[in-house]
């Protein structure tokens, strides 16, 4: 059975539904007390359930990333793309409703697992900002309750097509029988790589490890880790980011991957993100032990003064450079400043030095969605490690819109065209909607994802919180209508009238939360004396 084109891996021998009655077949036969079981049934149950253990997922899906990445290399056109998840209920409609669109195909999809979201959403302390204060256990119990939702998406589909194949072969239909064990044959799994946010790795390296191991065997292939100090971490797009010396990070680095190769994980990828553009603070002064290597580097951005040895004073912290002492800026909340103005050179530093010590993918956290800010560090860093490659996010905090009609006015501007008829300040108001400046706009949004990743090197686009968007935007609109003069109409117009129309599987909740897996389960086990829940008094039959 070919359970997914890509990455086979031995998880998914035997290759056939044939092949799989044929093993239980043989495992039976040498069995005469265990009478009532089919060697069907237990096909079918083994294929509902292809991957046992998490670490069947992390083995599979690093296999399927790595292919995917060696294909954006040949191709750029061929860029990944996921959406955050904060359930694994809608991780789990969001695979269904790909492989809806998408032709039955998952190709080149991914699952985001937001630190921010988990932090805002799933933490027993309420919702608190994204500053690692929630429980590091809920990181992997999310990556585990996501499969688990993408195993039984499996199980359900492979279950509807075992009841149509039933229905093919009582008509007689042997056709329709051939052609649905080759869809069986043929099935892809909705089991997707999820790219994890292991924030700044939860205290030290050893914290890392201990996490990292966690994660990967509840089943994520990619983890993403961050430069910022791990007990003063923030959201990359707010303020106060400090970030940690080259040698703290690379450490926590190497113990993620010493974390994949413990597993059994050895495609694993990891992601490093920097926060240097946004980041003007330091908590430590790099350890250098010659001149130009990565401590010296690394502290010759650091905003000093230089001092008279004579006029040190007490407490003072002293650094020399080039035969000269130098007194490092240092803040009442003791830590350091850099610079204003070194951000793109040190993440440059940063994503070059990731790249030389074990990092896959780079991640550079920007303050606007602008492909020629991310393209002019990407050339330097290609410029010394050429096949160089991104995961950039698509955030929510930036204002898209604006982002876009700020670029759109000042690029008309600078061309010579006439902007009169826009205020700059005011381009998010409506009333520019229809205007050539915002269709403009609104095309260099629609091709984003594609354009950047021709020309800035990101072979993977995703969204962090996007579905927490949605919740609140659709609920809203559902509240609005159906506690206002709309009444019950407001649910069934607006909700169960669109799901019917657009064929959304889960106008039939019963059957998404297995109620028909469960019922072919009582005839495996209890035969005709099985008690269904399916009969013709079920309502879920009015949307059949």
């Amino acid at each position: 059975m070919n359970f997914q084109p890509r990455g086979i891996s031995a998880i998914h021998a035997p290759t056939s539904y044939k092949s799989e009655i044929e093993a239980a077949e043989a495992l039976l036969k040498d069995k005469p007390t265990w009478n009532g079981v089919t060697a069907e049934a237990v096909a079918r149950m083994r294929l509902q359930n292809r991957f046992k253990t998490g670490l069947d997922i992390a083995r599979y899906t690093a296999a399927q990333m790595r292919a995917d990445m060696a294909a954006y290399d040949a191709d750029p056109t061929k860029y990944t793309q996921s959406l955050g998840c904060w359930h694994g209920f809608i991780a789990q409609q969001k695979l269904i409703s790909i492989k809806k669109h998408g032709g039955g195909r998952t190709d080149r999809r991914y699952i985001y697992l937001s630190g921010w979201m988990i932090a805002a959403l799933r933490s027993e302390f309420g919702p608190l900002p994204d500053q690692s204060m929630h429980e590091k256990t809920s990181v992997p119990a999310l990556i585990e309750e996501i499969y688990t939702f993408l195993r039984q998406a499996d199980s359900r589909e492979l279950n509807d097509l075992f009841r149509q194949l039933d229905k093919a072969r009582e008509a007689g239909d042997k056709a329709k029988e051939t052609a649905i064990i080759d869809q069986i044959d043929n099935f892809q799994t909705h089991v997707v790589p999820i790219i994890a946010d292991i924030d700044a790795g939860f205290g030290n390296a050893e914290a890392t490890y201990l996490l990292a191991k966690k994660m990967i065997e509840a089943g994520a292939c990619a983890l993403q880790i961050e430069n910022q100090v791990s007990d003063e971490k923030q959201c990359g797009h707010q303020d106060g980011k400090v970030t940690v010396p080259h040698d703290v990070f690379i450490a926590k680095v190497r113990a993620i991957r010493h974390a994949f190769l413990e597993m059994g994980v050895e495609d694993g990828i990891i992601v490093t993100r920097t926060d240097s553009l946004g980041a003007g603070l330091t908590q430590q002064i790099a350890v250098s032990h010659q001149p130009g290597d990565i401590g010296d580097q690394y502290n010759s951005f650091l905003d000093c003064e230089e001092v008279d040895a004579s006029k040190i004073g007490n407490g003072d912290v002293i650094i020399s450079r080039n035969g000269k002492l130098l007194r490092p800026k240092r803040l009442p909340s003791n830590l350091y400043q850099f610079r204003p103005g070194t951000g793109a050179d040190r993440c440059v530093l940063d994503c070059i030095t990731s790249l030389q010590n074990g990092a896959d993918l780079l991640w550079i956290e920007t303050e606007k969605p602008h492909i020629e800010q991310i393209a002019s560090m990407v050339d330097r860093i290609r410029e010394v490690v050429p096949n160089a490659k991104l995961a950039y996010n698509n955030s929510p905090s930036f204002n898209w819109t604006l982002n876009f009609r700020w670029q759109v006015y000042d690029a008309w501007k600078e061309e010579g065209k006439d902007v009169s008829k826009y205020n700059r300040a005011e381009l998010m108001k409506a009333e520019y909607d229809e205007t050539p400046l915002a269709i403009e706009a609104d095309a260099r949004i629609r091709t984003f994802q594609a354009d950047s990743a021709k020309r800035a090197g990101i072979f993977h686009h995703l969204i962090t919180l996007p579905t927490y968007h949605t919740a609140a935007l659709s609920t809203d609109n559902l509240a609005r209508e159906y506690f206002g003069d709309q009444g019950m109409l407001g649910y069934v117009k607006n909700v169960q009238r669109q799901e019917i129309r657009q064929g959304i599987a889960c106008v039939k909740h019963q059957n998404m939360a297995g109620s028909d897996i469960g019922d072919d389960h009582k005839e495996y086990f209890a035969g005709d004396a099985a008690l269904k829940a399916g009969g013709e008094h079920n309502t879920m039959n009015q949307f059949s």
